[in-house]
Parts: C-alpha cells; sequence; structure tokens
C-alpha cells in the first residue's frame, strides 16, 4: 500500500472525527446533508469499480444497498436494549460488517450466473434483481413489508459516515493500482485480449461485484442509521439511476471526478428546494445539458485520466 494513502485514510478519519466531535456547533439540516453525501460517495465509488474499473454495466446497486441496509437495522433491533451502552458501537460495527457481508453474499449469487452477460443485457438482468430484492422487502411481514422498518437506532454520525467514505476510497484505490487491480482495467479494455493474456475475465468481475456490492450494503447500513426508517419504496431502480448518473458524470473509472459528483448531485437538489414544485425538472434539466455537453464526464481529461485514481 502507497504512504501516500495511508496517510490520505489517517487524515480523513481524522478529519471526520474532529468534524463529529464538533457536531454541536453545526446546523442540524446541514451535518444530515453532509451525512447523506458521504453515503453517496461510498455509492458511487464502489459503483465505480463494477461500471468504471472493469467496463460492466449494473443497475442493481439500489438493491445491495437494501440488503445492508435491512440486515443492518434488523440486527440492530433485535439487540437493542440486550446490552449496555457503551456495547452500542460494537453493535454498529457488526452490523455494518454483516449487511456488508450479506449484501456481499447478494452480489456473488447475481454475479456467478449473469456476469457472463455483456452490455445491455448485463444491466437488464441487475435491473431484474434489484427489484426483486425490493419486492422480497416489501412482502416480508419481518422487514415491515410495506409500510418499513421503524425504531431504528440513530447511531449513524458525520464521523463513522465519512471514515467509511474515506475507507472505500482508499480500498477501490489501492485495489484498482494494485498488481492484481490491472486486470479490472485490462477486462474493461479488452476482455479477448485479457483472456488471450491467461486473465480469467468472470473471476475479476466477480471480484469487483462482491467488493463493489459490500460496501454498497455498508452504505445502506448508514443510510438506516442516519434515516431511522426504512421504506422499500426508497431502493427502487430510481436510486439507482441516481447512483449511475453520478459516475457517468463524474468521469467512468475516474474515483475524483465520481467523488465530485456525488457531492454535486447530492447537494443540487437540496439548493433546489427553494423552487418547489420545479426543483426536480431543474435537476433533470442540468444532468441532461451537462450530458450532451460533456459525455465523457465532467472531471475526465483524456484517456490517461480515466486510469488515475
Amino acid at each position: 500500500m502507497d504512504n501516500a494513502a495511508k496517510r490520505f485514510l489517517f487524515a480523513a478519519v481524522a478529519l471526520a472525527v474532529i468534524v463529529s466531535l464538533c457536531s454541536s456547533y453545526f446546523n442540524r439540516y446541514y451535518l444530515g446533508v453532509a451525512i447523506d453525501v458521504g453515503i453517496n460517495v461510498i455509492l458511487a465509488v464502489s459503483l465505480n469499480l463494477i461500471n468504471g474499473h472493469t467496463g460492466q454495466f449494473s443497475l442493481g446497486h439500489a438493491g445491495f444497498m437494501a440488503v445492508g441496509g435491512y440486515t443492518t437495522a434488523k440486527f440492530a433491533l433485535l439487540l437493542q436494549g440486550q446490552l449496555p451502552p457503551w456495547a452500542q458501537p460494537l453493535i454498529f460495527v457488526a452490523g455494518l460488517l454483516l449487511g456488508g457481508s450479506m449484501a456481499a453474499v447478494a452480489g456473488l449469487a447475481v454475479g456467478v450466473p449473469t456476469l457472463r452477460l455483456k452490455g445491455d443485457y448485463l444491466a437488464i438482468v441487475t435491473l431484474g434483481f434489484g427489484e426483486i430484492i425490493r419486492v422480497i422487502f416489501q412482502t416480508t411481514e419481518a422487514f415491515g413489508a410495506a409500510t418499513g422498518l421503524t425504531g431504528i437506532p440513530h447511531w449513524t454520525n458525520f464521523a463513522w459516515t465519512w471514515s467509511c467514505a474515506a475507507l472505500t476510497v482508499f480500498v477501490v484505490a489501492c485495489l484498482v493500482n494494485s498488481t492484481y487491480g490491472r486486470g479490472f482495467i485490462a477486462v474493461h479494455d479488452d476482455e479477448v485480449a485479457a483472456g488471450a493474456m491467461g486473465i480469467n475475465p468472470v473471476r475479476y468481475k466477480i471480484t469487483a461485484f462482491v467488493i463493489g456490492a459490500f460496501f454498497a450494503g455498508v452504505a445502506g447500513g448508514l443510510y438506516a442509521h442516519h434515516k431511522q426508517f426504512l421504506s422499500p419504496g426508497g431502493f427502487d431502480f430510481l436510486k439507482s439511476i441516481d447512483i449511475v448518473v453520478m459516475v457517468i458524470l463524474g468521469g467512468m473509472g475516474r474515483t475524483v471526478g465520481v467523488i465530485i459528483a456525488a457531492v454535486l448531485l447530492t447537494i443540487l437538489p437540496e439548493a433546489l428546494r427553494g423552487f418547489a414544485g420545479y426543483r426536480m425538472i431543474l435537476y433533470s434539466l442540468l444532468i441532461i445539458i451537462l450530458m450532451l455537453t460533456r459525455p465523457q464526464g465532467l472531471f475526465t481529461f483524456g484517456r490517461a485520466a480515466q486510469r488515475k485514481v
């Protein structure tokens, strides 16, 4: 691991903890938006590993987020009140890891039979997977069914969210820039040539799917403990589209650009709240204009830039 990457992780976590300790001095609304931004950064960077670096086209990322969110929330609700207060952080961390692991299992389950597909076919299959997950939670009474899951403890704060976001960026950056990670880029550029060089494209695709799904599950757990309520409607295909737009707008395979796009596309709808009924129309128009004027992504400058984090 590069020392610069380690320093970035340490500095980011330290800054997140300091800001969280001073959170009482900040406006609660703006602090909540900052947490939403961190969650979307995790989602966008993890999807960028699949869509950007490995060259797949997944539309089911909200499904992985839902698996992680419901698993983490249910785990916390089952143990709530049974352990002393000092154990709450341990429950939270264990819940996030469990939610991420379950999402990774879901990623493996959808990856093994479908990643031999390419392009539009893969997108349709992953979209169907996301909808299946949503319907399962919508019809399962143990997870609140259509009314949703309530009473989730509020454990997500700025420090947890942005520490997880920094860890996600760190892991993806180290993975992509490692010797093993070059296989993702090779599969992205030319699967046939990669196979001829002894690289197994399916294995690399599944690895990307599992790792991306894990971090999406962690983001779902943070989201659950931030909003304190989960509804199946919050994980529909429109949520997956939102995450895909962040990746495309930031530049496929460009981690820094994806982070900036996630920040902008989370803050922009909030900034347009003053326009009430026209907010989503203006938001959609801005995205259309950006896609027409710079389809390669706002923060991608040349082919070489796409391979730098």
